[in-house]
Order: structure tokens, then C-alpha cells, then sequence
């Protein structure tokens, strides 16, 4: 985010820090990212770390409010931990214990700084890149560790009821209007597909493979941001390359999935319900013109532009 969270100043991120037996001597704000908030540590025996602190009032697909994002989160860091300790060496895992409460409503991650070039959310992958990606999902998929379970369902999207008087609720609430049958098109479509889905075979899915979840190093690539995973079809991950299974060949040689048309479609259309639904739950509730509230409303245009589309591809803020 390219604010700083409310009310948690530096001291309590180093307080949470100190638990995990780092002792900073510099922290810097880094405004990267869409959702969490992240400084860069230098701790005082020389040692880098990235620290990631969640809101966890403002964590909806980890749970309905801050005691159950908790739980989500947690359990999508314990995830993390035992995919790494299975051999999955490309997963980023977080340092120690995977999650640091900072009060009621933050949540402290911390991960050892990992060499390489981060990709971009949006960025275009080169057809070698596709390829070492549907090589590293193949490697997750076929890894078994206990997992949370990902809803197929995108959260329920509410267009009645009272805006808040924030600067952009009511341009958000006219283009709510004003969209309102082809949004409601879009769920219907959802519903078709999915009925198609429930009940495949399942594995353990990172959710957001895109490449600014991307880091590559001398080894190849290392996927980071593990608060989405869940166990759930491996379109969910496929989805974030490619709509065509032709495309994703690699992936079938090596795991004997043939990727499916539909449940591809499925999922890129989730992506954009879910982003719809955040989006319009951000404008619904008070806000301010900060950046990334201005990120939000341009993503969120972006959103309705692509729902608007027959073919949906996937675009937004990311995470």
C-alpha cells in the first residue's frame, strides 16, 4: 500500500519484531503492493528481512472480521511453512512463528529477503517464463500438506442499501447503477460454471501466481504472498496464465490434468467479481482521496470494463 497503516507506529512493528528475536536497526516503509503493508528491516547482526503487516479488519478472503482473518491468515502462513518443509524450495515461508499479532488489528509476517527481479501485477510473462511457471505449479499441485479450503463462491456483492458521503461513493454508486444488468449477467455466468467445477478433484492452489507474486533469482523463480492459498481445482492457479488450455501443455505433460476451458473462464471471472466486490465495498464504506484510494477507483473502472467484455482477462490492483 502506499499509505502507512493507522495508528501502528515504527515501535510496534519492532516490538513484534523483537518476538521473533529481530532486533532492527533500520526500518523503512515500502510503499509496494496492493492490500498489506511492508517495511524493509536491517536487524543489528547485519541480516535483511521483509516485513509484511496485514489489517486484518481489510483481510475479507482470509475471514469475516479481525478474529477470523486472524485465524485465515495464520493458517495460510502454517500452509506456507509446511509446503516449504516439504521440499517446495521456490516457496517464500515466513520466518519463525508465521504470524505476530500487533493489537487487535494487525498482524506481523516477517521473510528472509530473497535475491532476484520482482515482476509487476498486469505484467506481460514470455512464453519461456509461462512455461517455468506451469513447471513450479505442477511441483505445487502435486505436493499433498493439510491446506485451507477455498471457497469457489466470490463474496456476495451488495448494490442496495446506503453509501457512505466519501469522495468517490457516489461516481462508485452511478456506475454501480448504471452497470447493473451486466453485473448481474456476469453472477449468473458464474453460477453456469461453476456448477460444472463442484466437485473435481482438488489440490493445494497459491491463488495469485501473477508475476508480481514473482520473484526470479539464480535458480529460477520464487513465489511469494501465500495469504491466498487454499485448496481448490488447478484452474484457480492456471487461470492467472492463460484462458486456453492449449497453452498450457507443459503443465498436462507433467501432472495429467487436462486443464479445462470452462473452469478456466470460471476462474478469471471470479478474479473480477471478487475485485468488484472489494472495490464496491471500499467506496460503500467512508474513505478518503488518498493514492490508494485513487489506485482503487481507476482499478475499479478497470474492473467494470472488463466484465463488460465477452472474454474476461485478468486485470486489477493485485495484492
Amino acid at each position: 500500500m502506499e499509505h502507512r497503516p493507522e495508528h501502528l507506529p515504527d515501535d510496534s512493528v519492532r516490538a513484534g519484531l523483537a518476538r521473533l528475536g529481530i532486533h532492527a536497526t533500520e526500518l523503512s516503509y515500502a510503499a509496494v503492493g496492493f492490500g498489506d503493508h511492508h517495511w524493509y528491516v536491517t536487524a543489528t547482526d547485519g541480516t535483511r528481512w521483509f516485513a509484511t503487516v496485514a489489517d486484518l479488519e481489510n483481510k475479507p478472503h482470509c475471514g469475516d472480521g479481525a478474529a477470523a482473518a486472524l485465524a485465515g491468515l495464520r493458517s495460510a502462513m502454517e500452509t506456507a511453512v509446511r509446503l516449504r518443509a516439504a521440499g517446495l524450495e521456490f516457496v517464500v515461508a515466513p520466518f519463525g512463528e508465521p504470524v505476530v499479532e500487533l493489537g487487535d488489528r494487525y498482524a506481523l509476517s516477517v521473510f528472509p529477503v530473497v535475491e532476484g527481479t520482482s515482476g509487476h501485477f498486469g505484467q506481460e510473462m514470455a512464453a519461456g517464463d509461462g512455461v517455468l511457471v506451469q513447471e513450479l505449479l505442477a511441483r505445487l499441485h502435486t505436493t499433498r500438506v493439510d491446506a485451507p479450503a477455498w471457497s469457489i463462491d466470490p463474496p456476495a456483492l451488495r448494490m442496495d442499501g446506503v453509501w457512505s458521503d466519501g469522495p468517490y461513493a457516489e461516481q462508485a454508486r452511478r456506475l454501480v447503477d448504471e452497470h447493473e444488468s451486466m453485473i448481474r449477467k456476469r453472477f449468473e455466468e458464474f453460477e453456469r460454471l461453476a456448477e460444472g467445477v463442484r466437485g473435481a478433484a482438488v489440490v493445494v492452489t497459491h491463488g495469485e501466481p501473477h508475476p508480481g507474486n514473482l520473484i526470479r533469482g539464480a535458480a529460477g523463480f520464487h513465489l511469494v504472498d501465500w495469504d491466498t492459498v487454499g485448496v481448490a481445482v488447478p484452474e484457480r492457479d492456471l487461470s492467472v496464465l492463460t484462458d486456453n488450455p492449449a497453452e498450457l501443455a507443459r503443465y498436462q505433460e507433467l501432472t495429467g490434468h487436462e486443464p479445462s476451458a470452462d473452469a478456466l473462464r470460471l476462474y478469471r471471472l471470479r478474479w473480477h467479481l471478487n475485485d468488484l466486490v472489494e472495490f464496491v465495498d471500499w467506496f460503500r464504506e467512508p474513505h478518503t482521496d488518498d493514492p490508494d484510494t485513487v489506485l482503487a477507483w481507476t482499478s475499479f473502472q478497470e474492473t467494470l470494463a472488463a466484465l463488460g467484455q465477452t472474454t474476461t482477462g485478468v486485470s486489477g490492483c493485485g495484492t
